[in-house]
């Protein structure tokens, strides 16, 4: 599979949503990590699930130059319903031994309701309360939700900052979700034709409040849509986001990627 192959040298990007732990990879996992450290991509967040029973990624990298993988770790409101006293306990001794860097991803999903409506409320409200505790940062999942989950995130008065991942919403949840404190993560859907109101958000959102993701093995972006996504292919996101804002590649690369680090804590190796 072809990748763009960006020069090590200066800059690199950051894949802050792949779903790496999904038996989408199983059967190629380490070529995803080697396409993507080819790509200029150094370090990848993958949220894991623990509802399911997918192992755990490893942190380091899998060889020369592929990415580290960073964990976070959280119960999706499609899974509410199965989320029990045990399973936050977990997610809290993981938060306390320093296993993660992030709680999510967490939130609200009015759209396929697959977990009861106050069962998706009463969870996110716990979570964001295990986040803050531990003096985490969250990773929101926002779909008909946006209004909700940010007068949720007031209430509790959570202070912790965090992300709308893959966020596609309007600029007046975008506008109160920055003022919150939280960060805008952007996919592929921002390079697809018809998403011209997603784009202007984009442009307009502050530099240092913008991340990029693939969602992977979601919403491949242009010209990769329809295949299987993968984090090498962030840096399509970025090229568009970046010729979007009138910004030079590199500079966008650079300016997300310290995002991330300053969200979601430094690596030594990359620091």
């Amino acid at each position: 599979m072809a990748v763009t192959l960006i020069p090590r040298g200066g800059f690199f990007f950051v894949d802050s949503h792949a779903h790496l732990d999904m038996e989408d990879f199983d059967r190629d996992r380490e070529a995803v990590l080697d396409r993507a450290g080819r790509a200029g991509v150094r370090a990848i967040l993958c949220p894991r699930e623990l509802t399911g029973d997918r192992p755990p990624l490893p942190g380091a990298p899998a060889g020369p130059g592929s990415p580290f993988i960073l964990a976070a770790a959280g119960i999706h409101p499609h899974e509410a319903r199965r989320a029990t006293p045990e399973t936050l306990a977990r997610l809290e001794a993981m938060a306390a031994k320093t296993e993660i860097r992030a709680v999510g991803e967490i939130g609200l999903d009015f759209h396929y309701n697959l977990s009861p409506p106050d069962t998706q409320r009463e969870l996110f409200r716990a979570q964001l309360g295990l986040a803050g505790r531990a003096g985490l940062p969250v990773i929101v999942h926002s779909r008909n939700a946006g209004e909700e989950i940010l007068r949720i995130i007031l209430e509790e008065r959570f202070a912790a900052g965090g992300v709308l991942h893959c966020f596609t919403e309007s600029w007046e949840i975008a506008s109160a979700a920055l003022e919150a404190g939280f960060f805008l993560s952007f996919s592929g859907i921002v390079t697809f034709p018809k998403a011209h109101g997603l784009r202007e958000v984009a442009e307009k959102a502050p530099l240092d409040r913008i991340l990029v993701e693939t969602d992977a093995p979601y919403l491949a972006p242009v010209p990769h849509r329809g295949k299987r996504n993968e984090p090498a292919f962030v840096v399509e996101t970025a090229r568009v986001l970046a010729k979007l804002r009138g910004l030079p590649l590199e500079r966008f690369a650079a300016a997300t990627s310290e995002n991330f680090f300053r969200l979601f804590a430094p690596l030594p190796a990359l620091s």
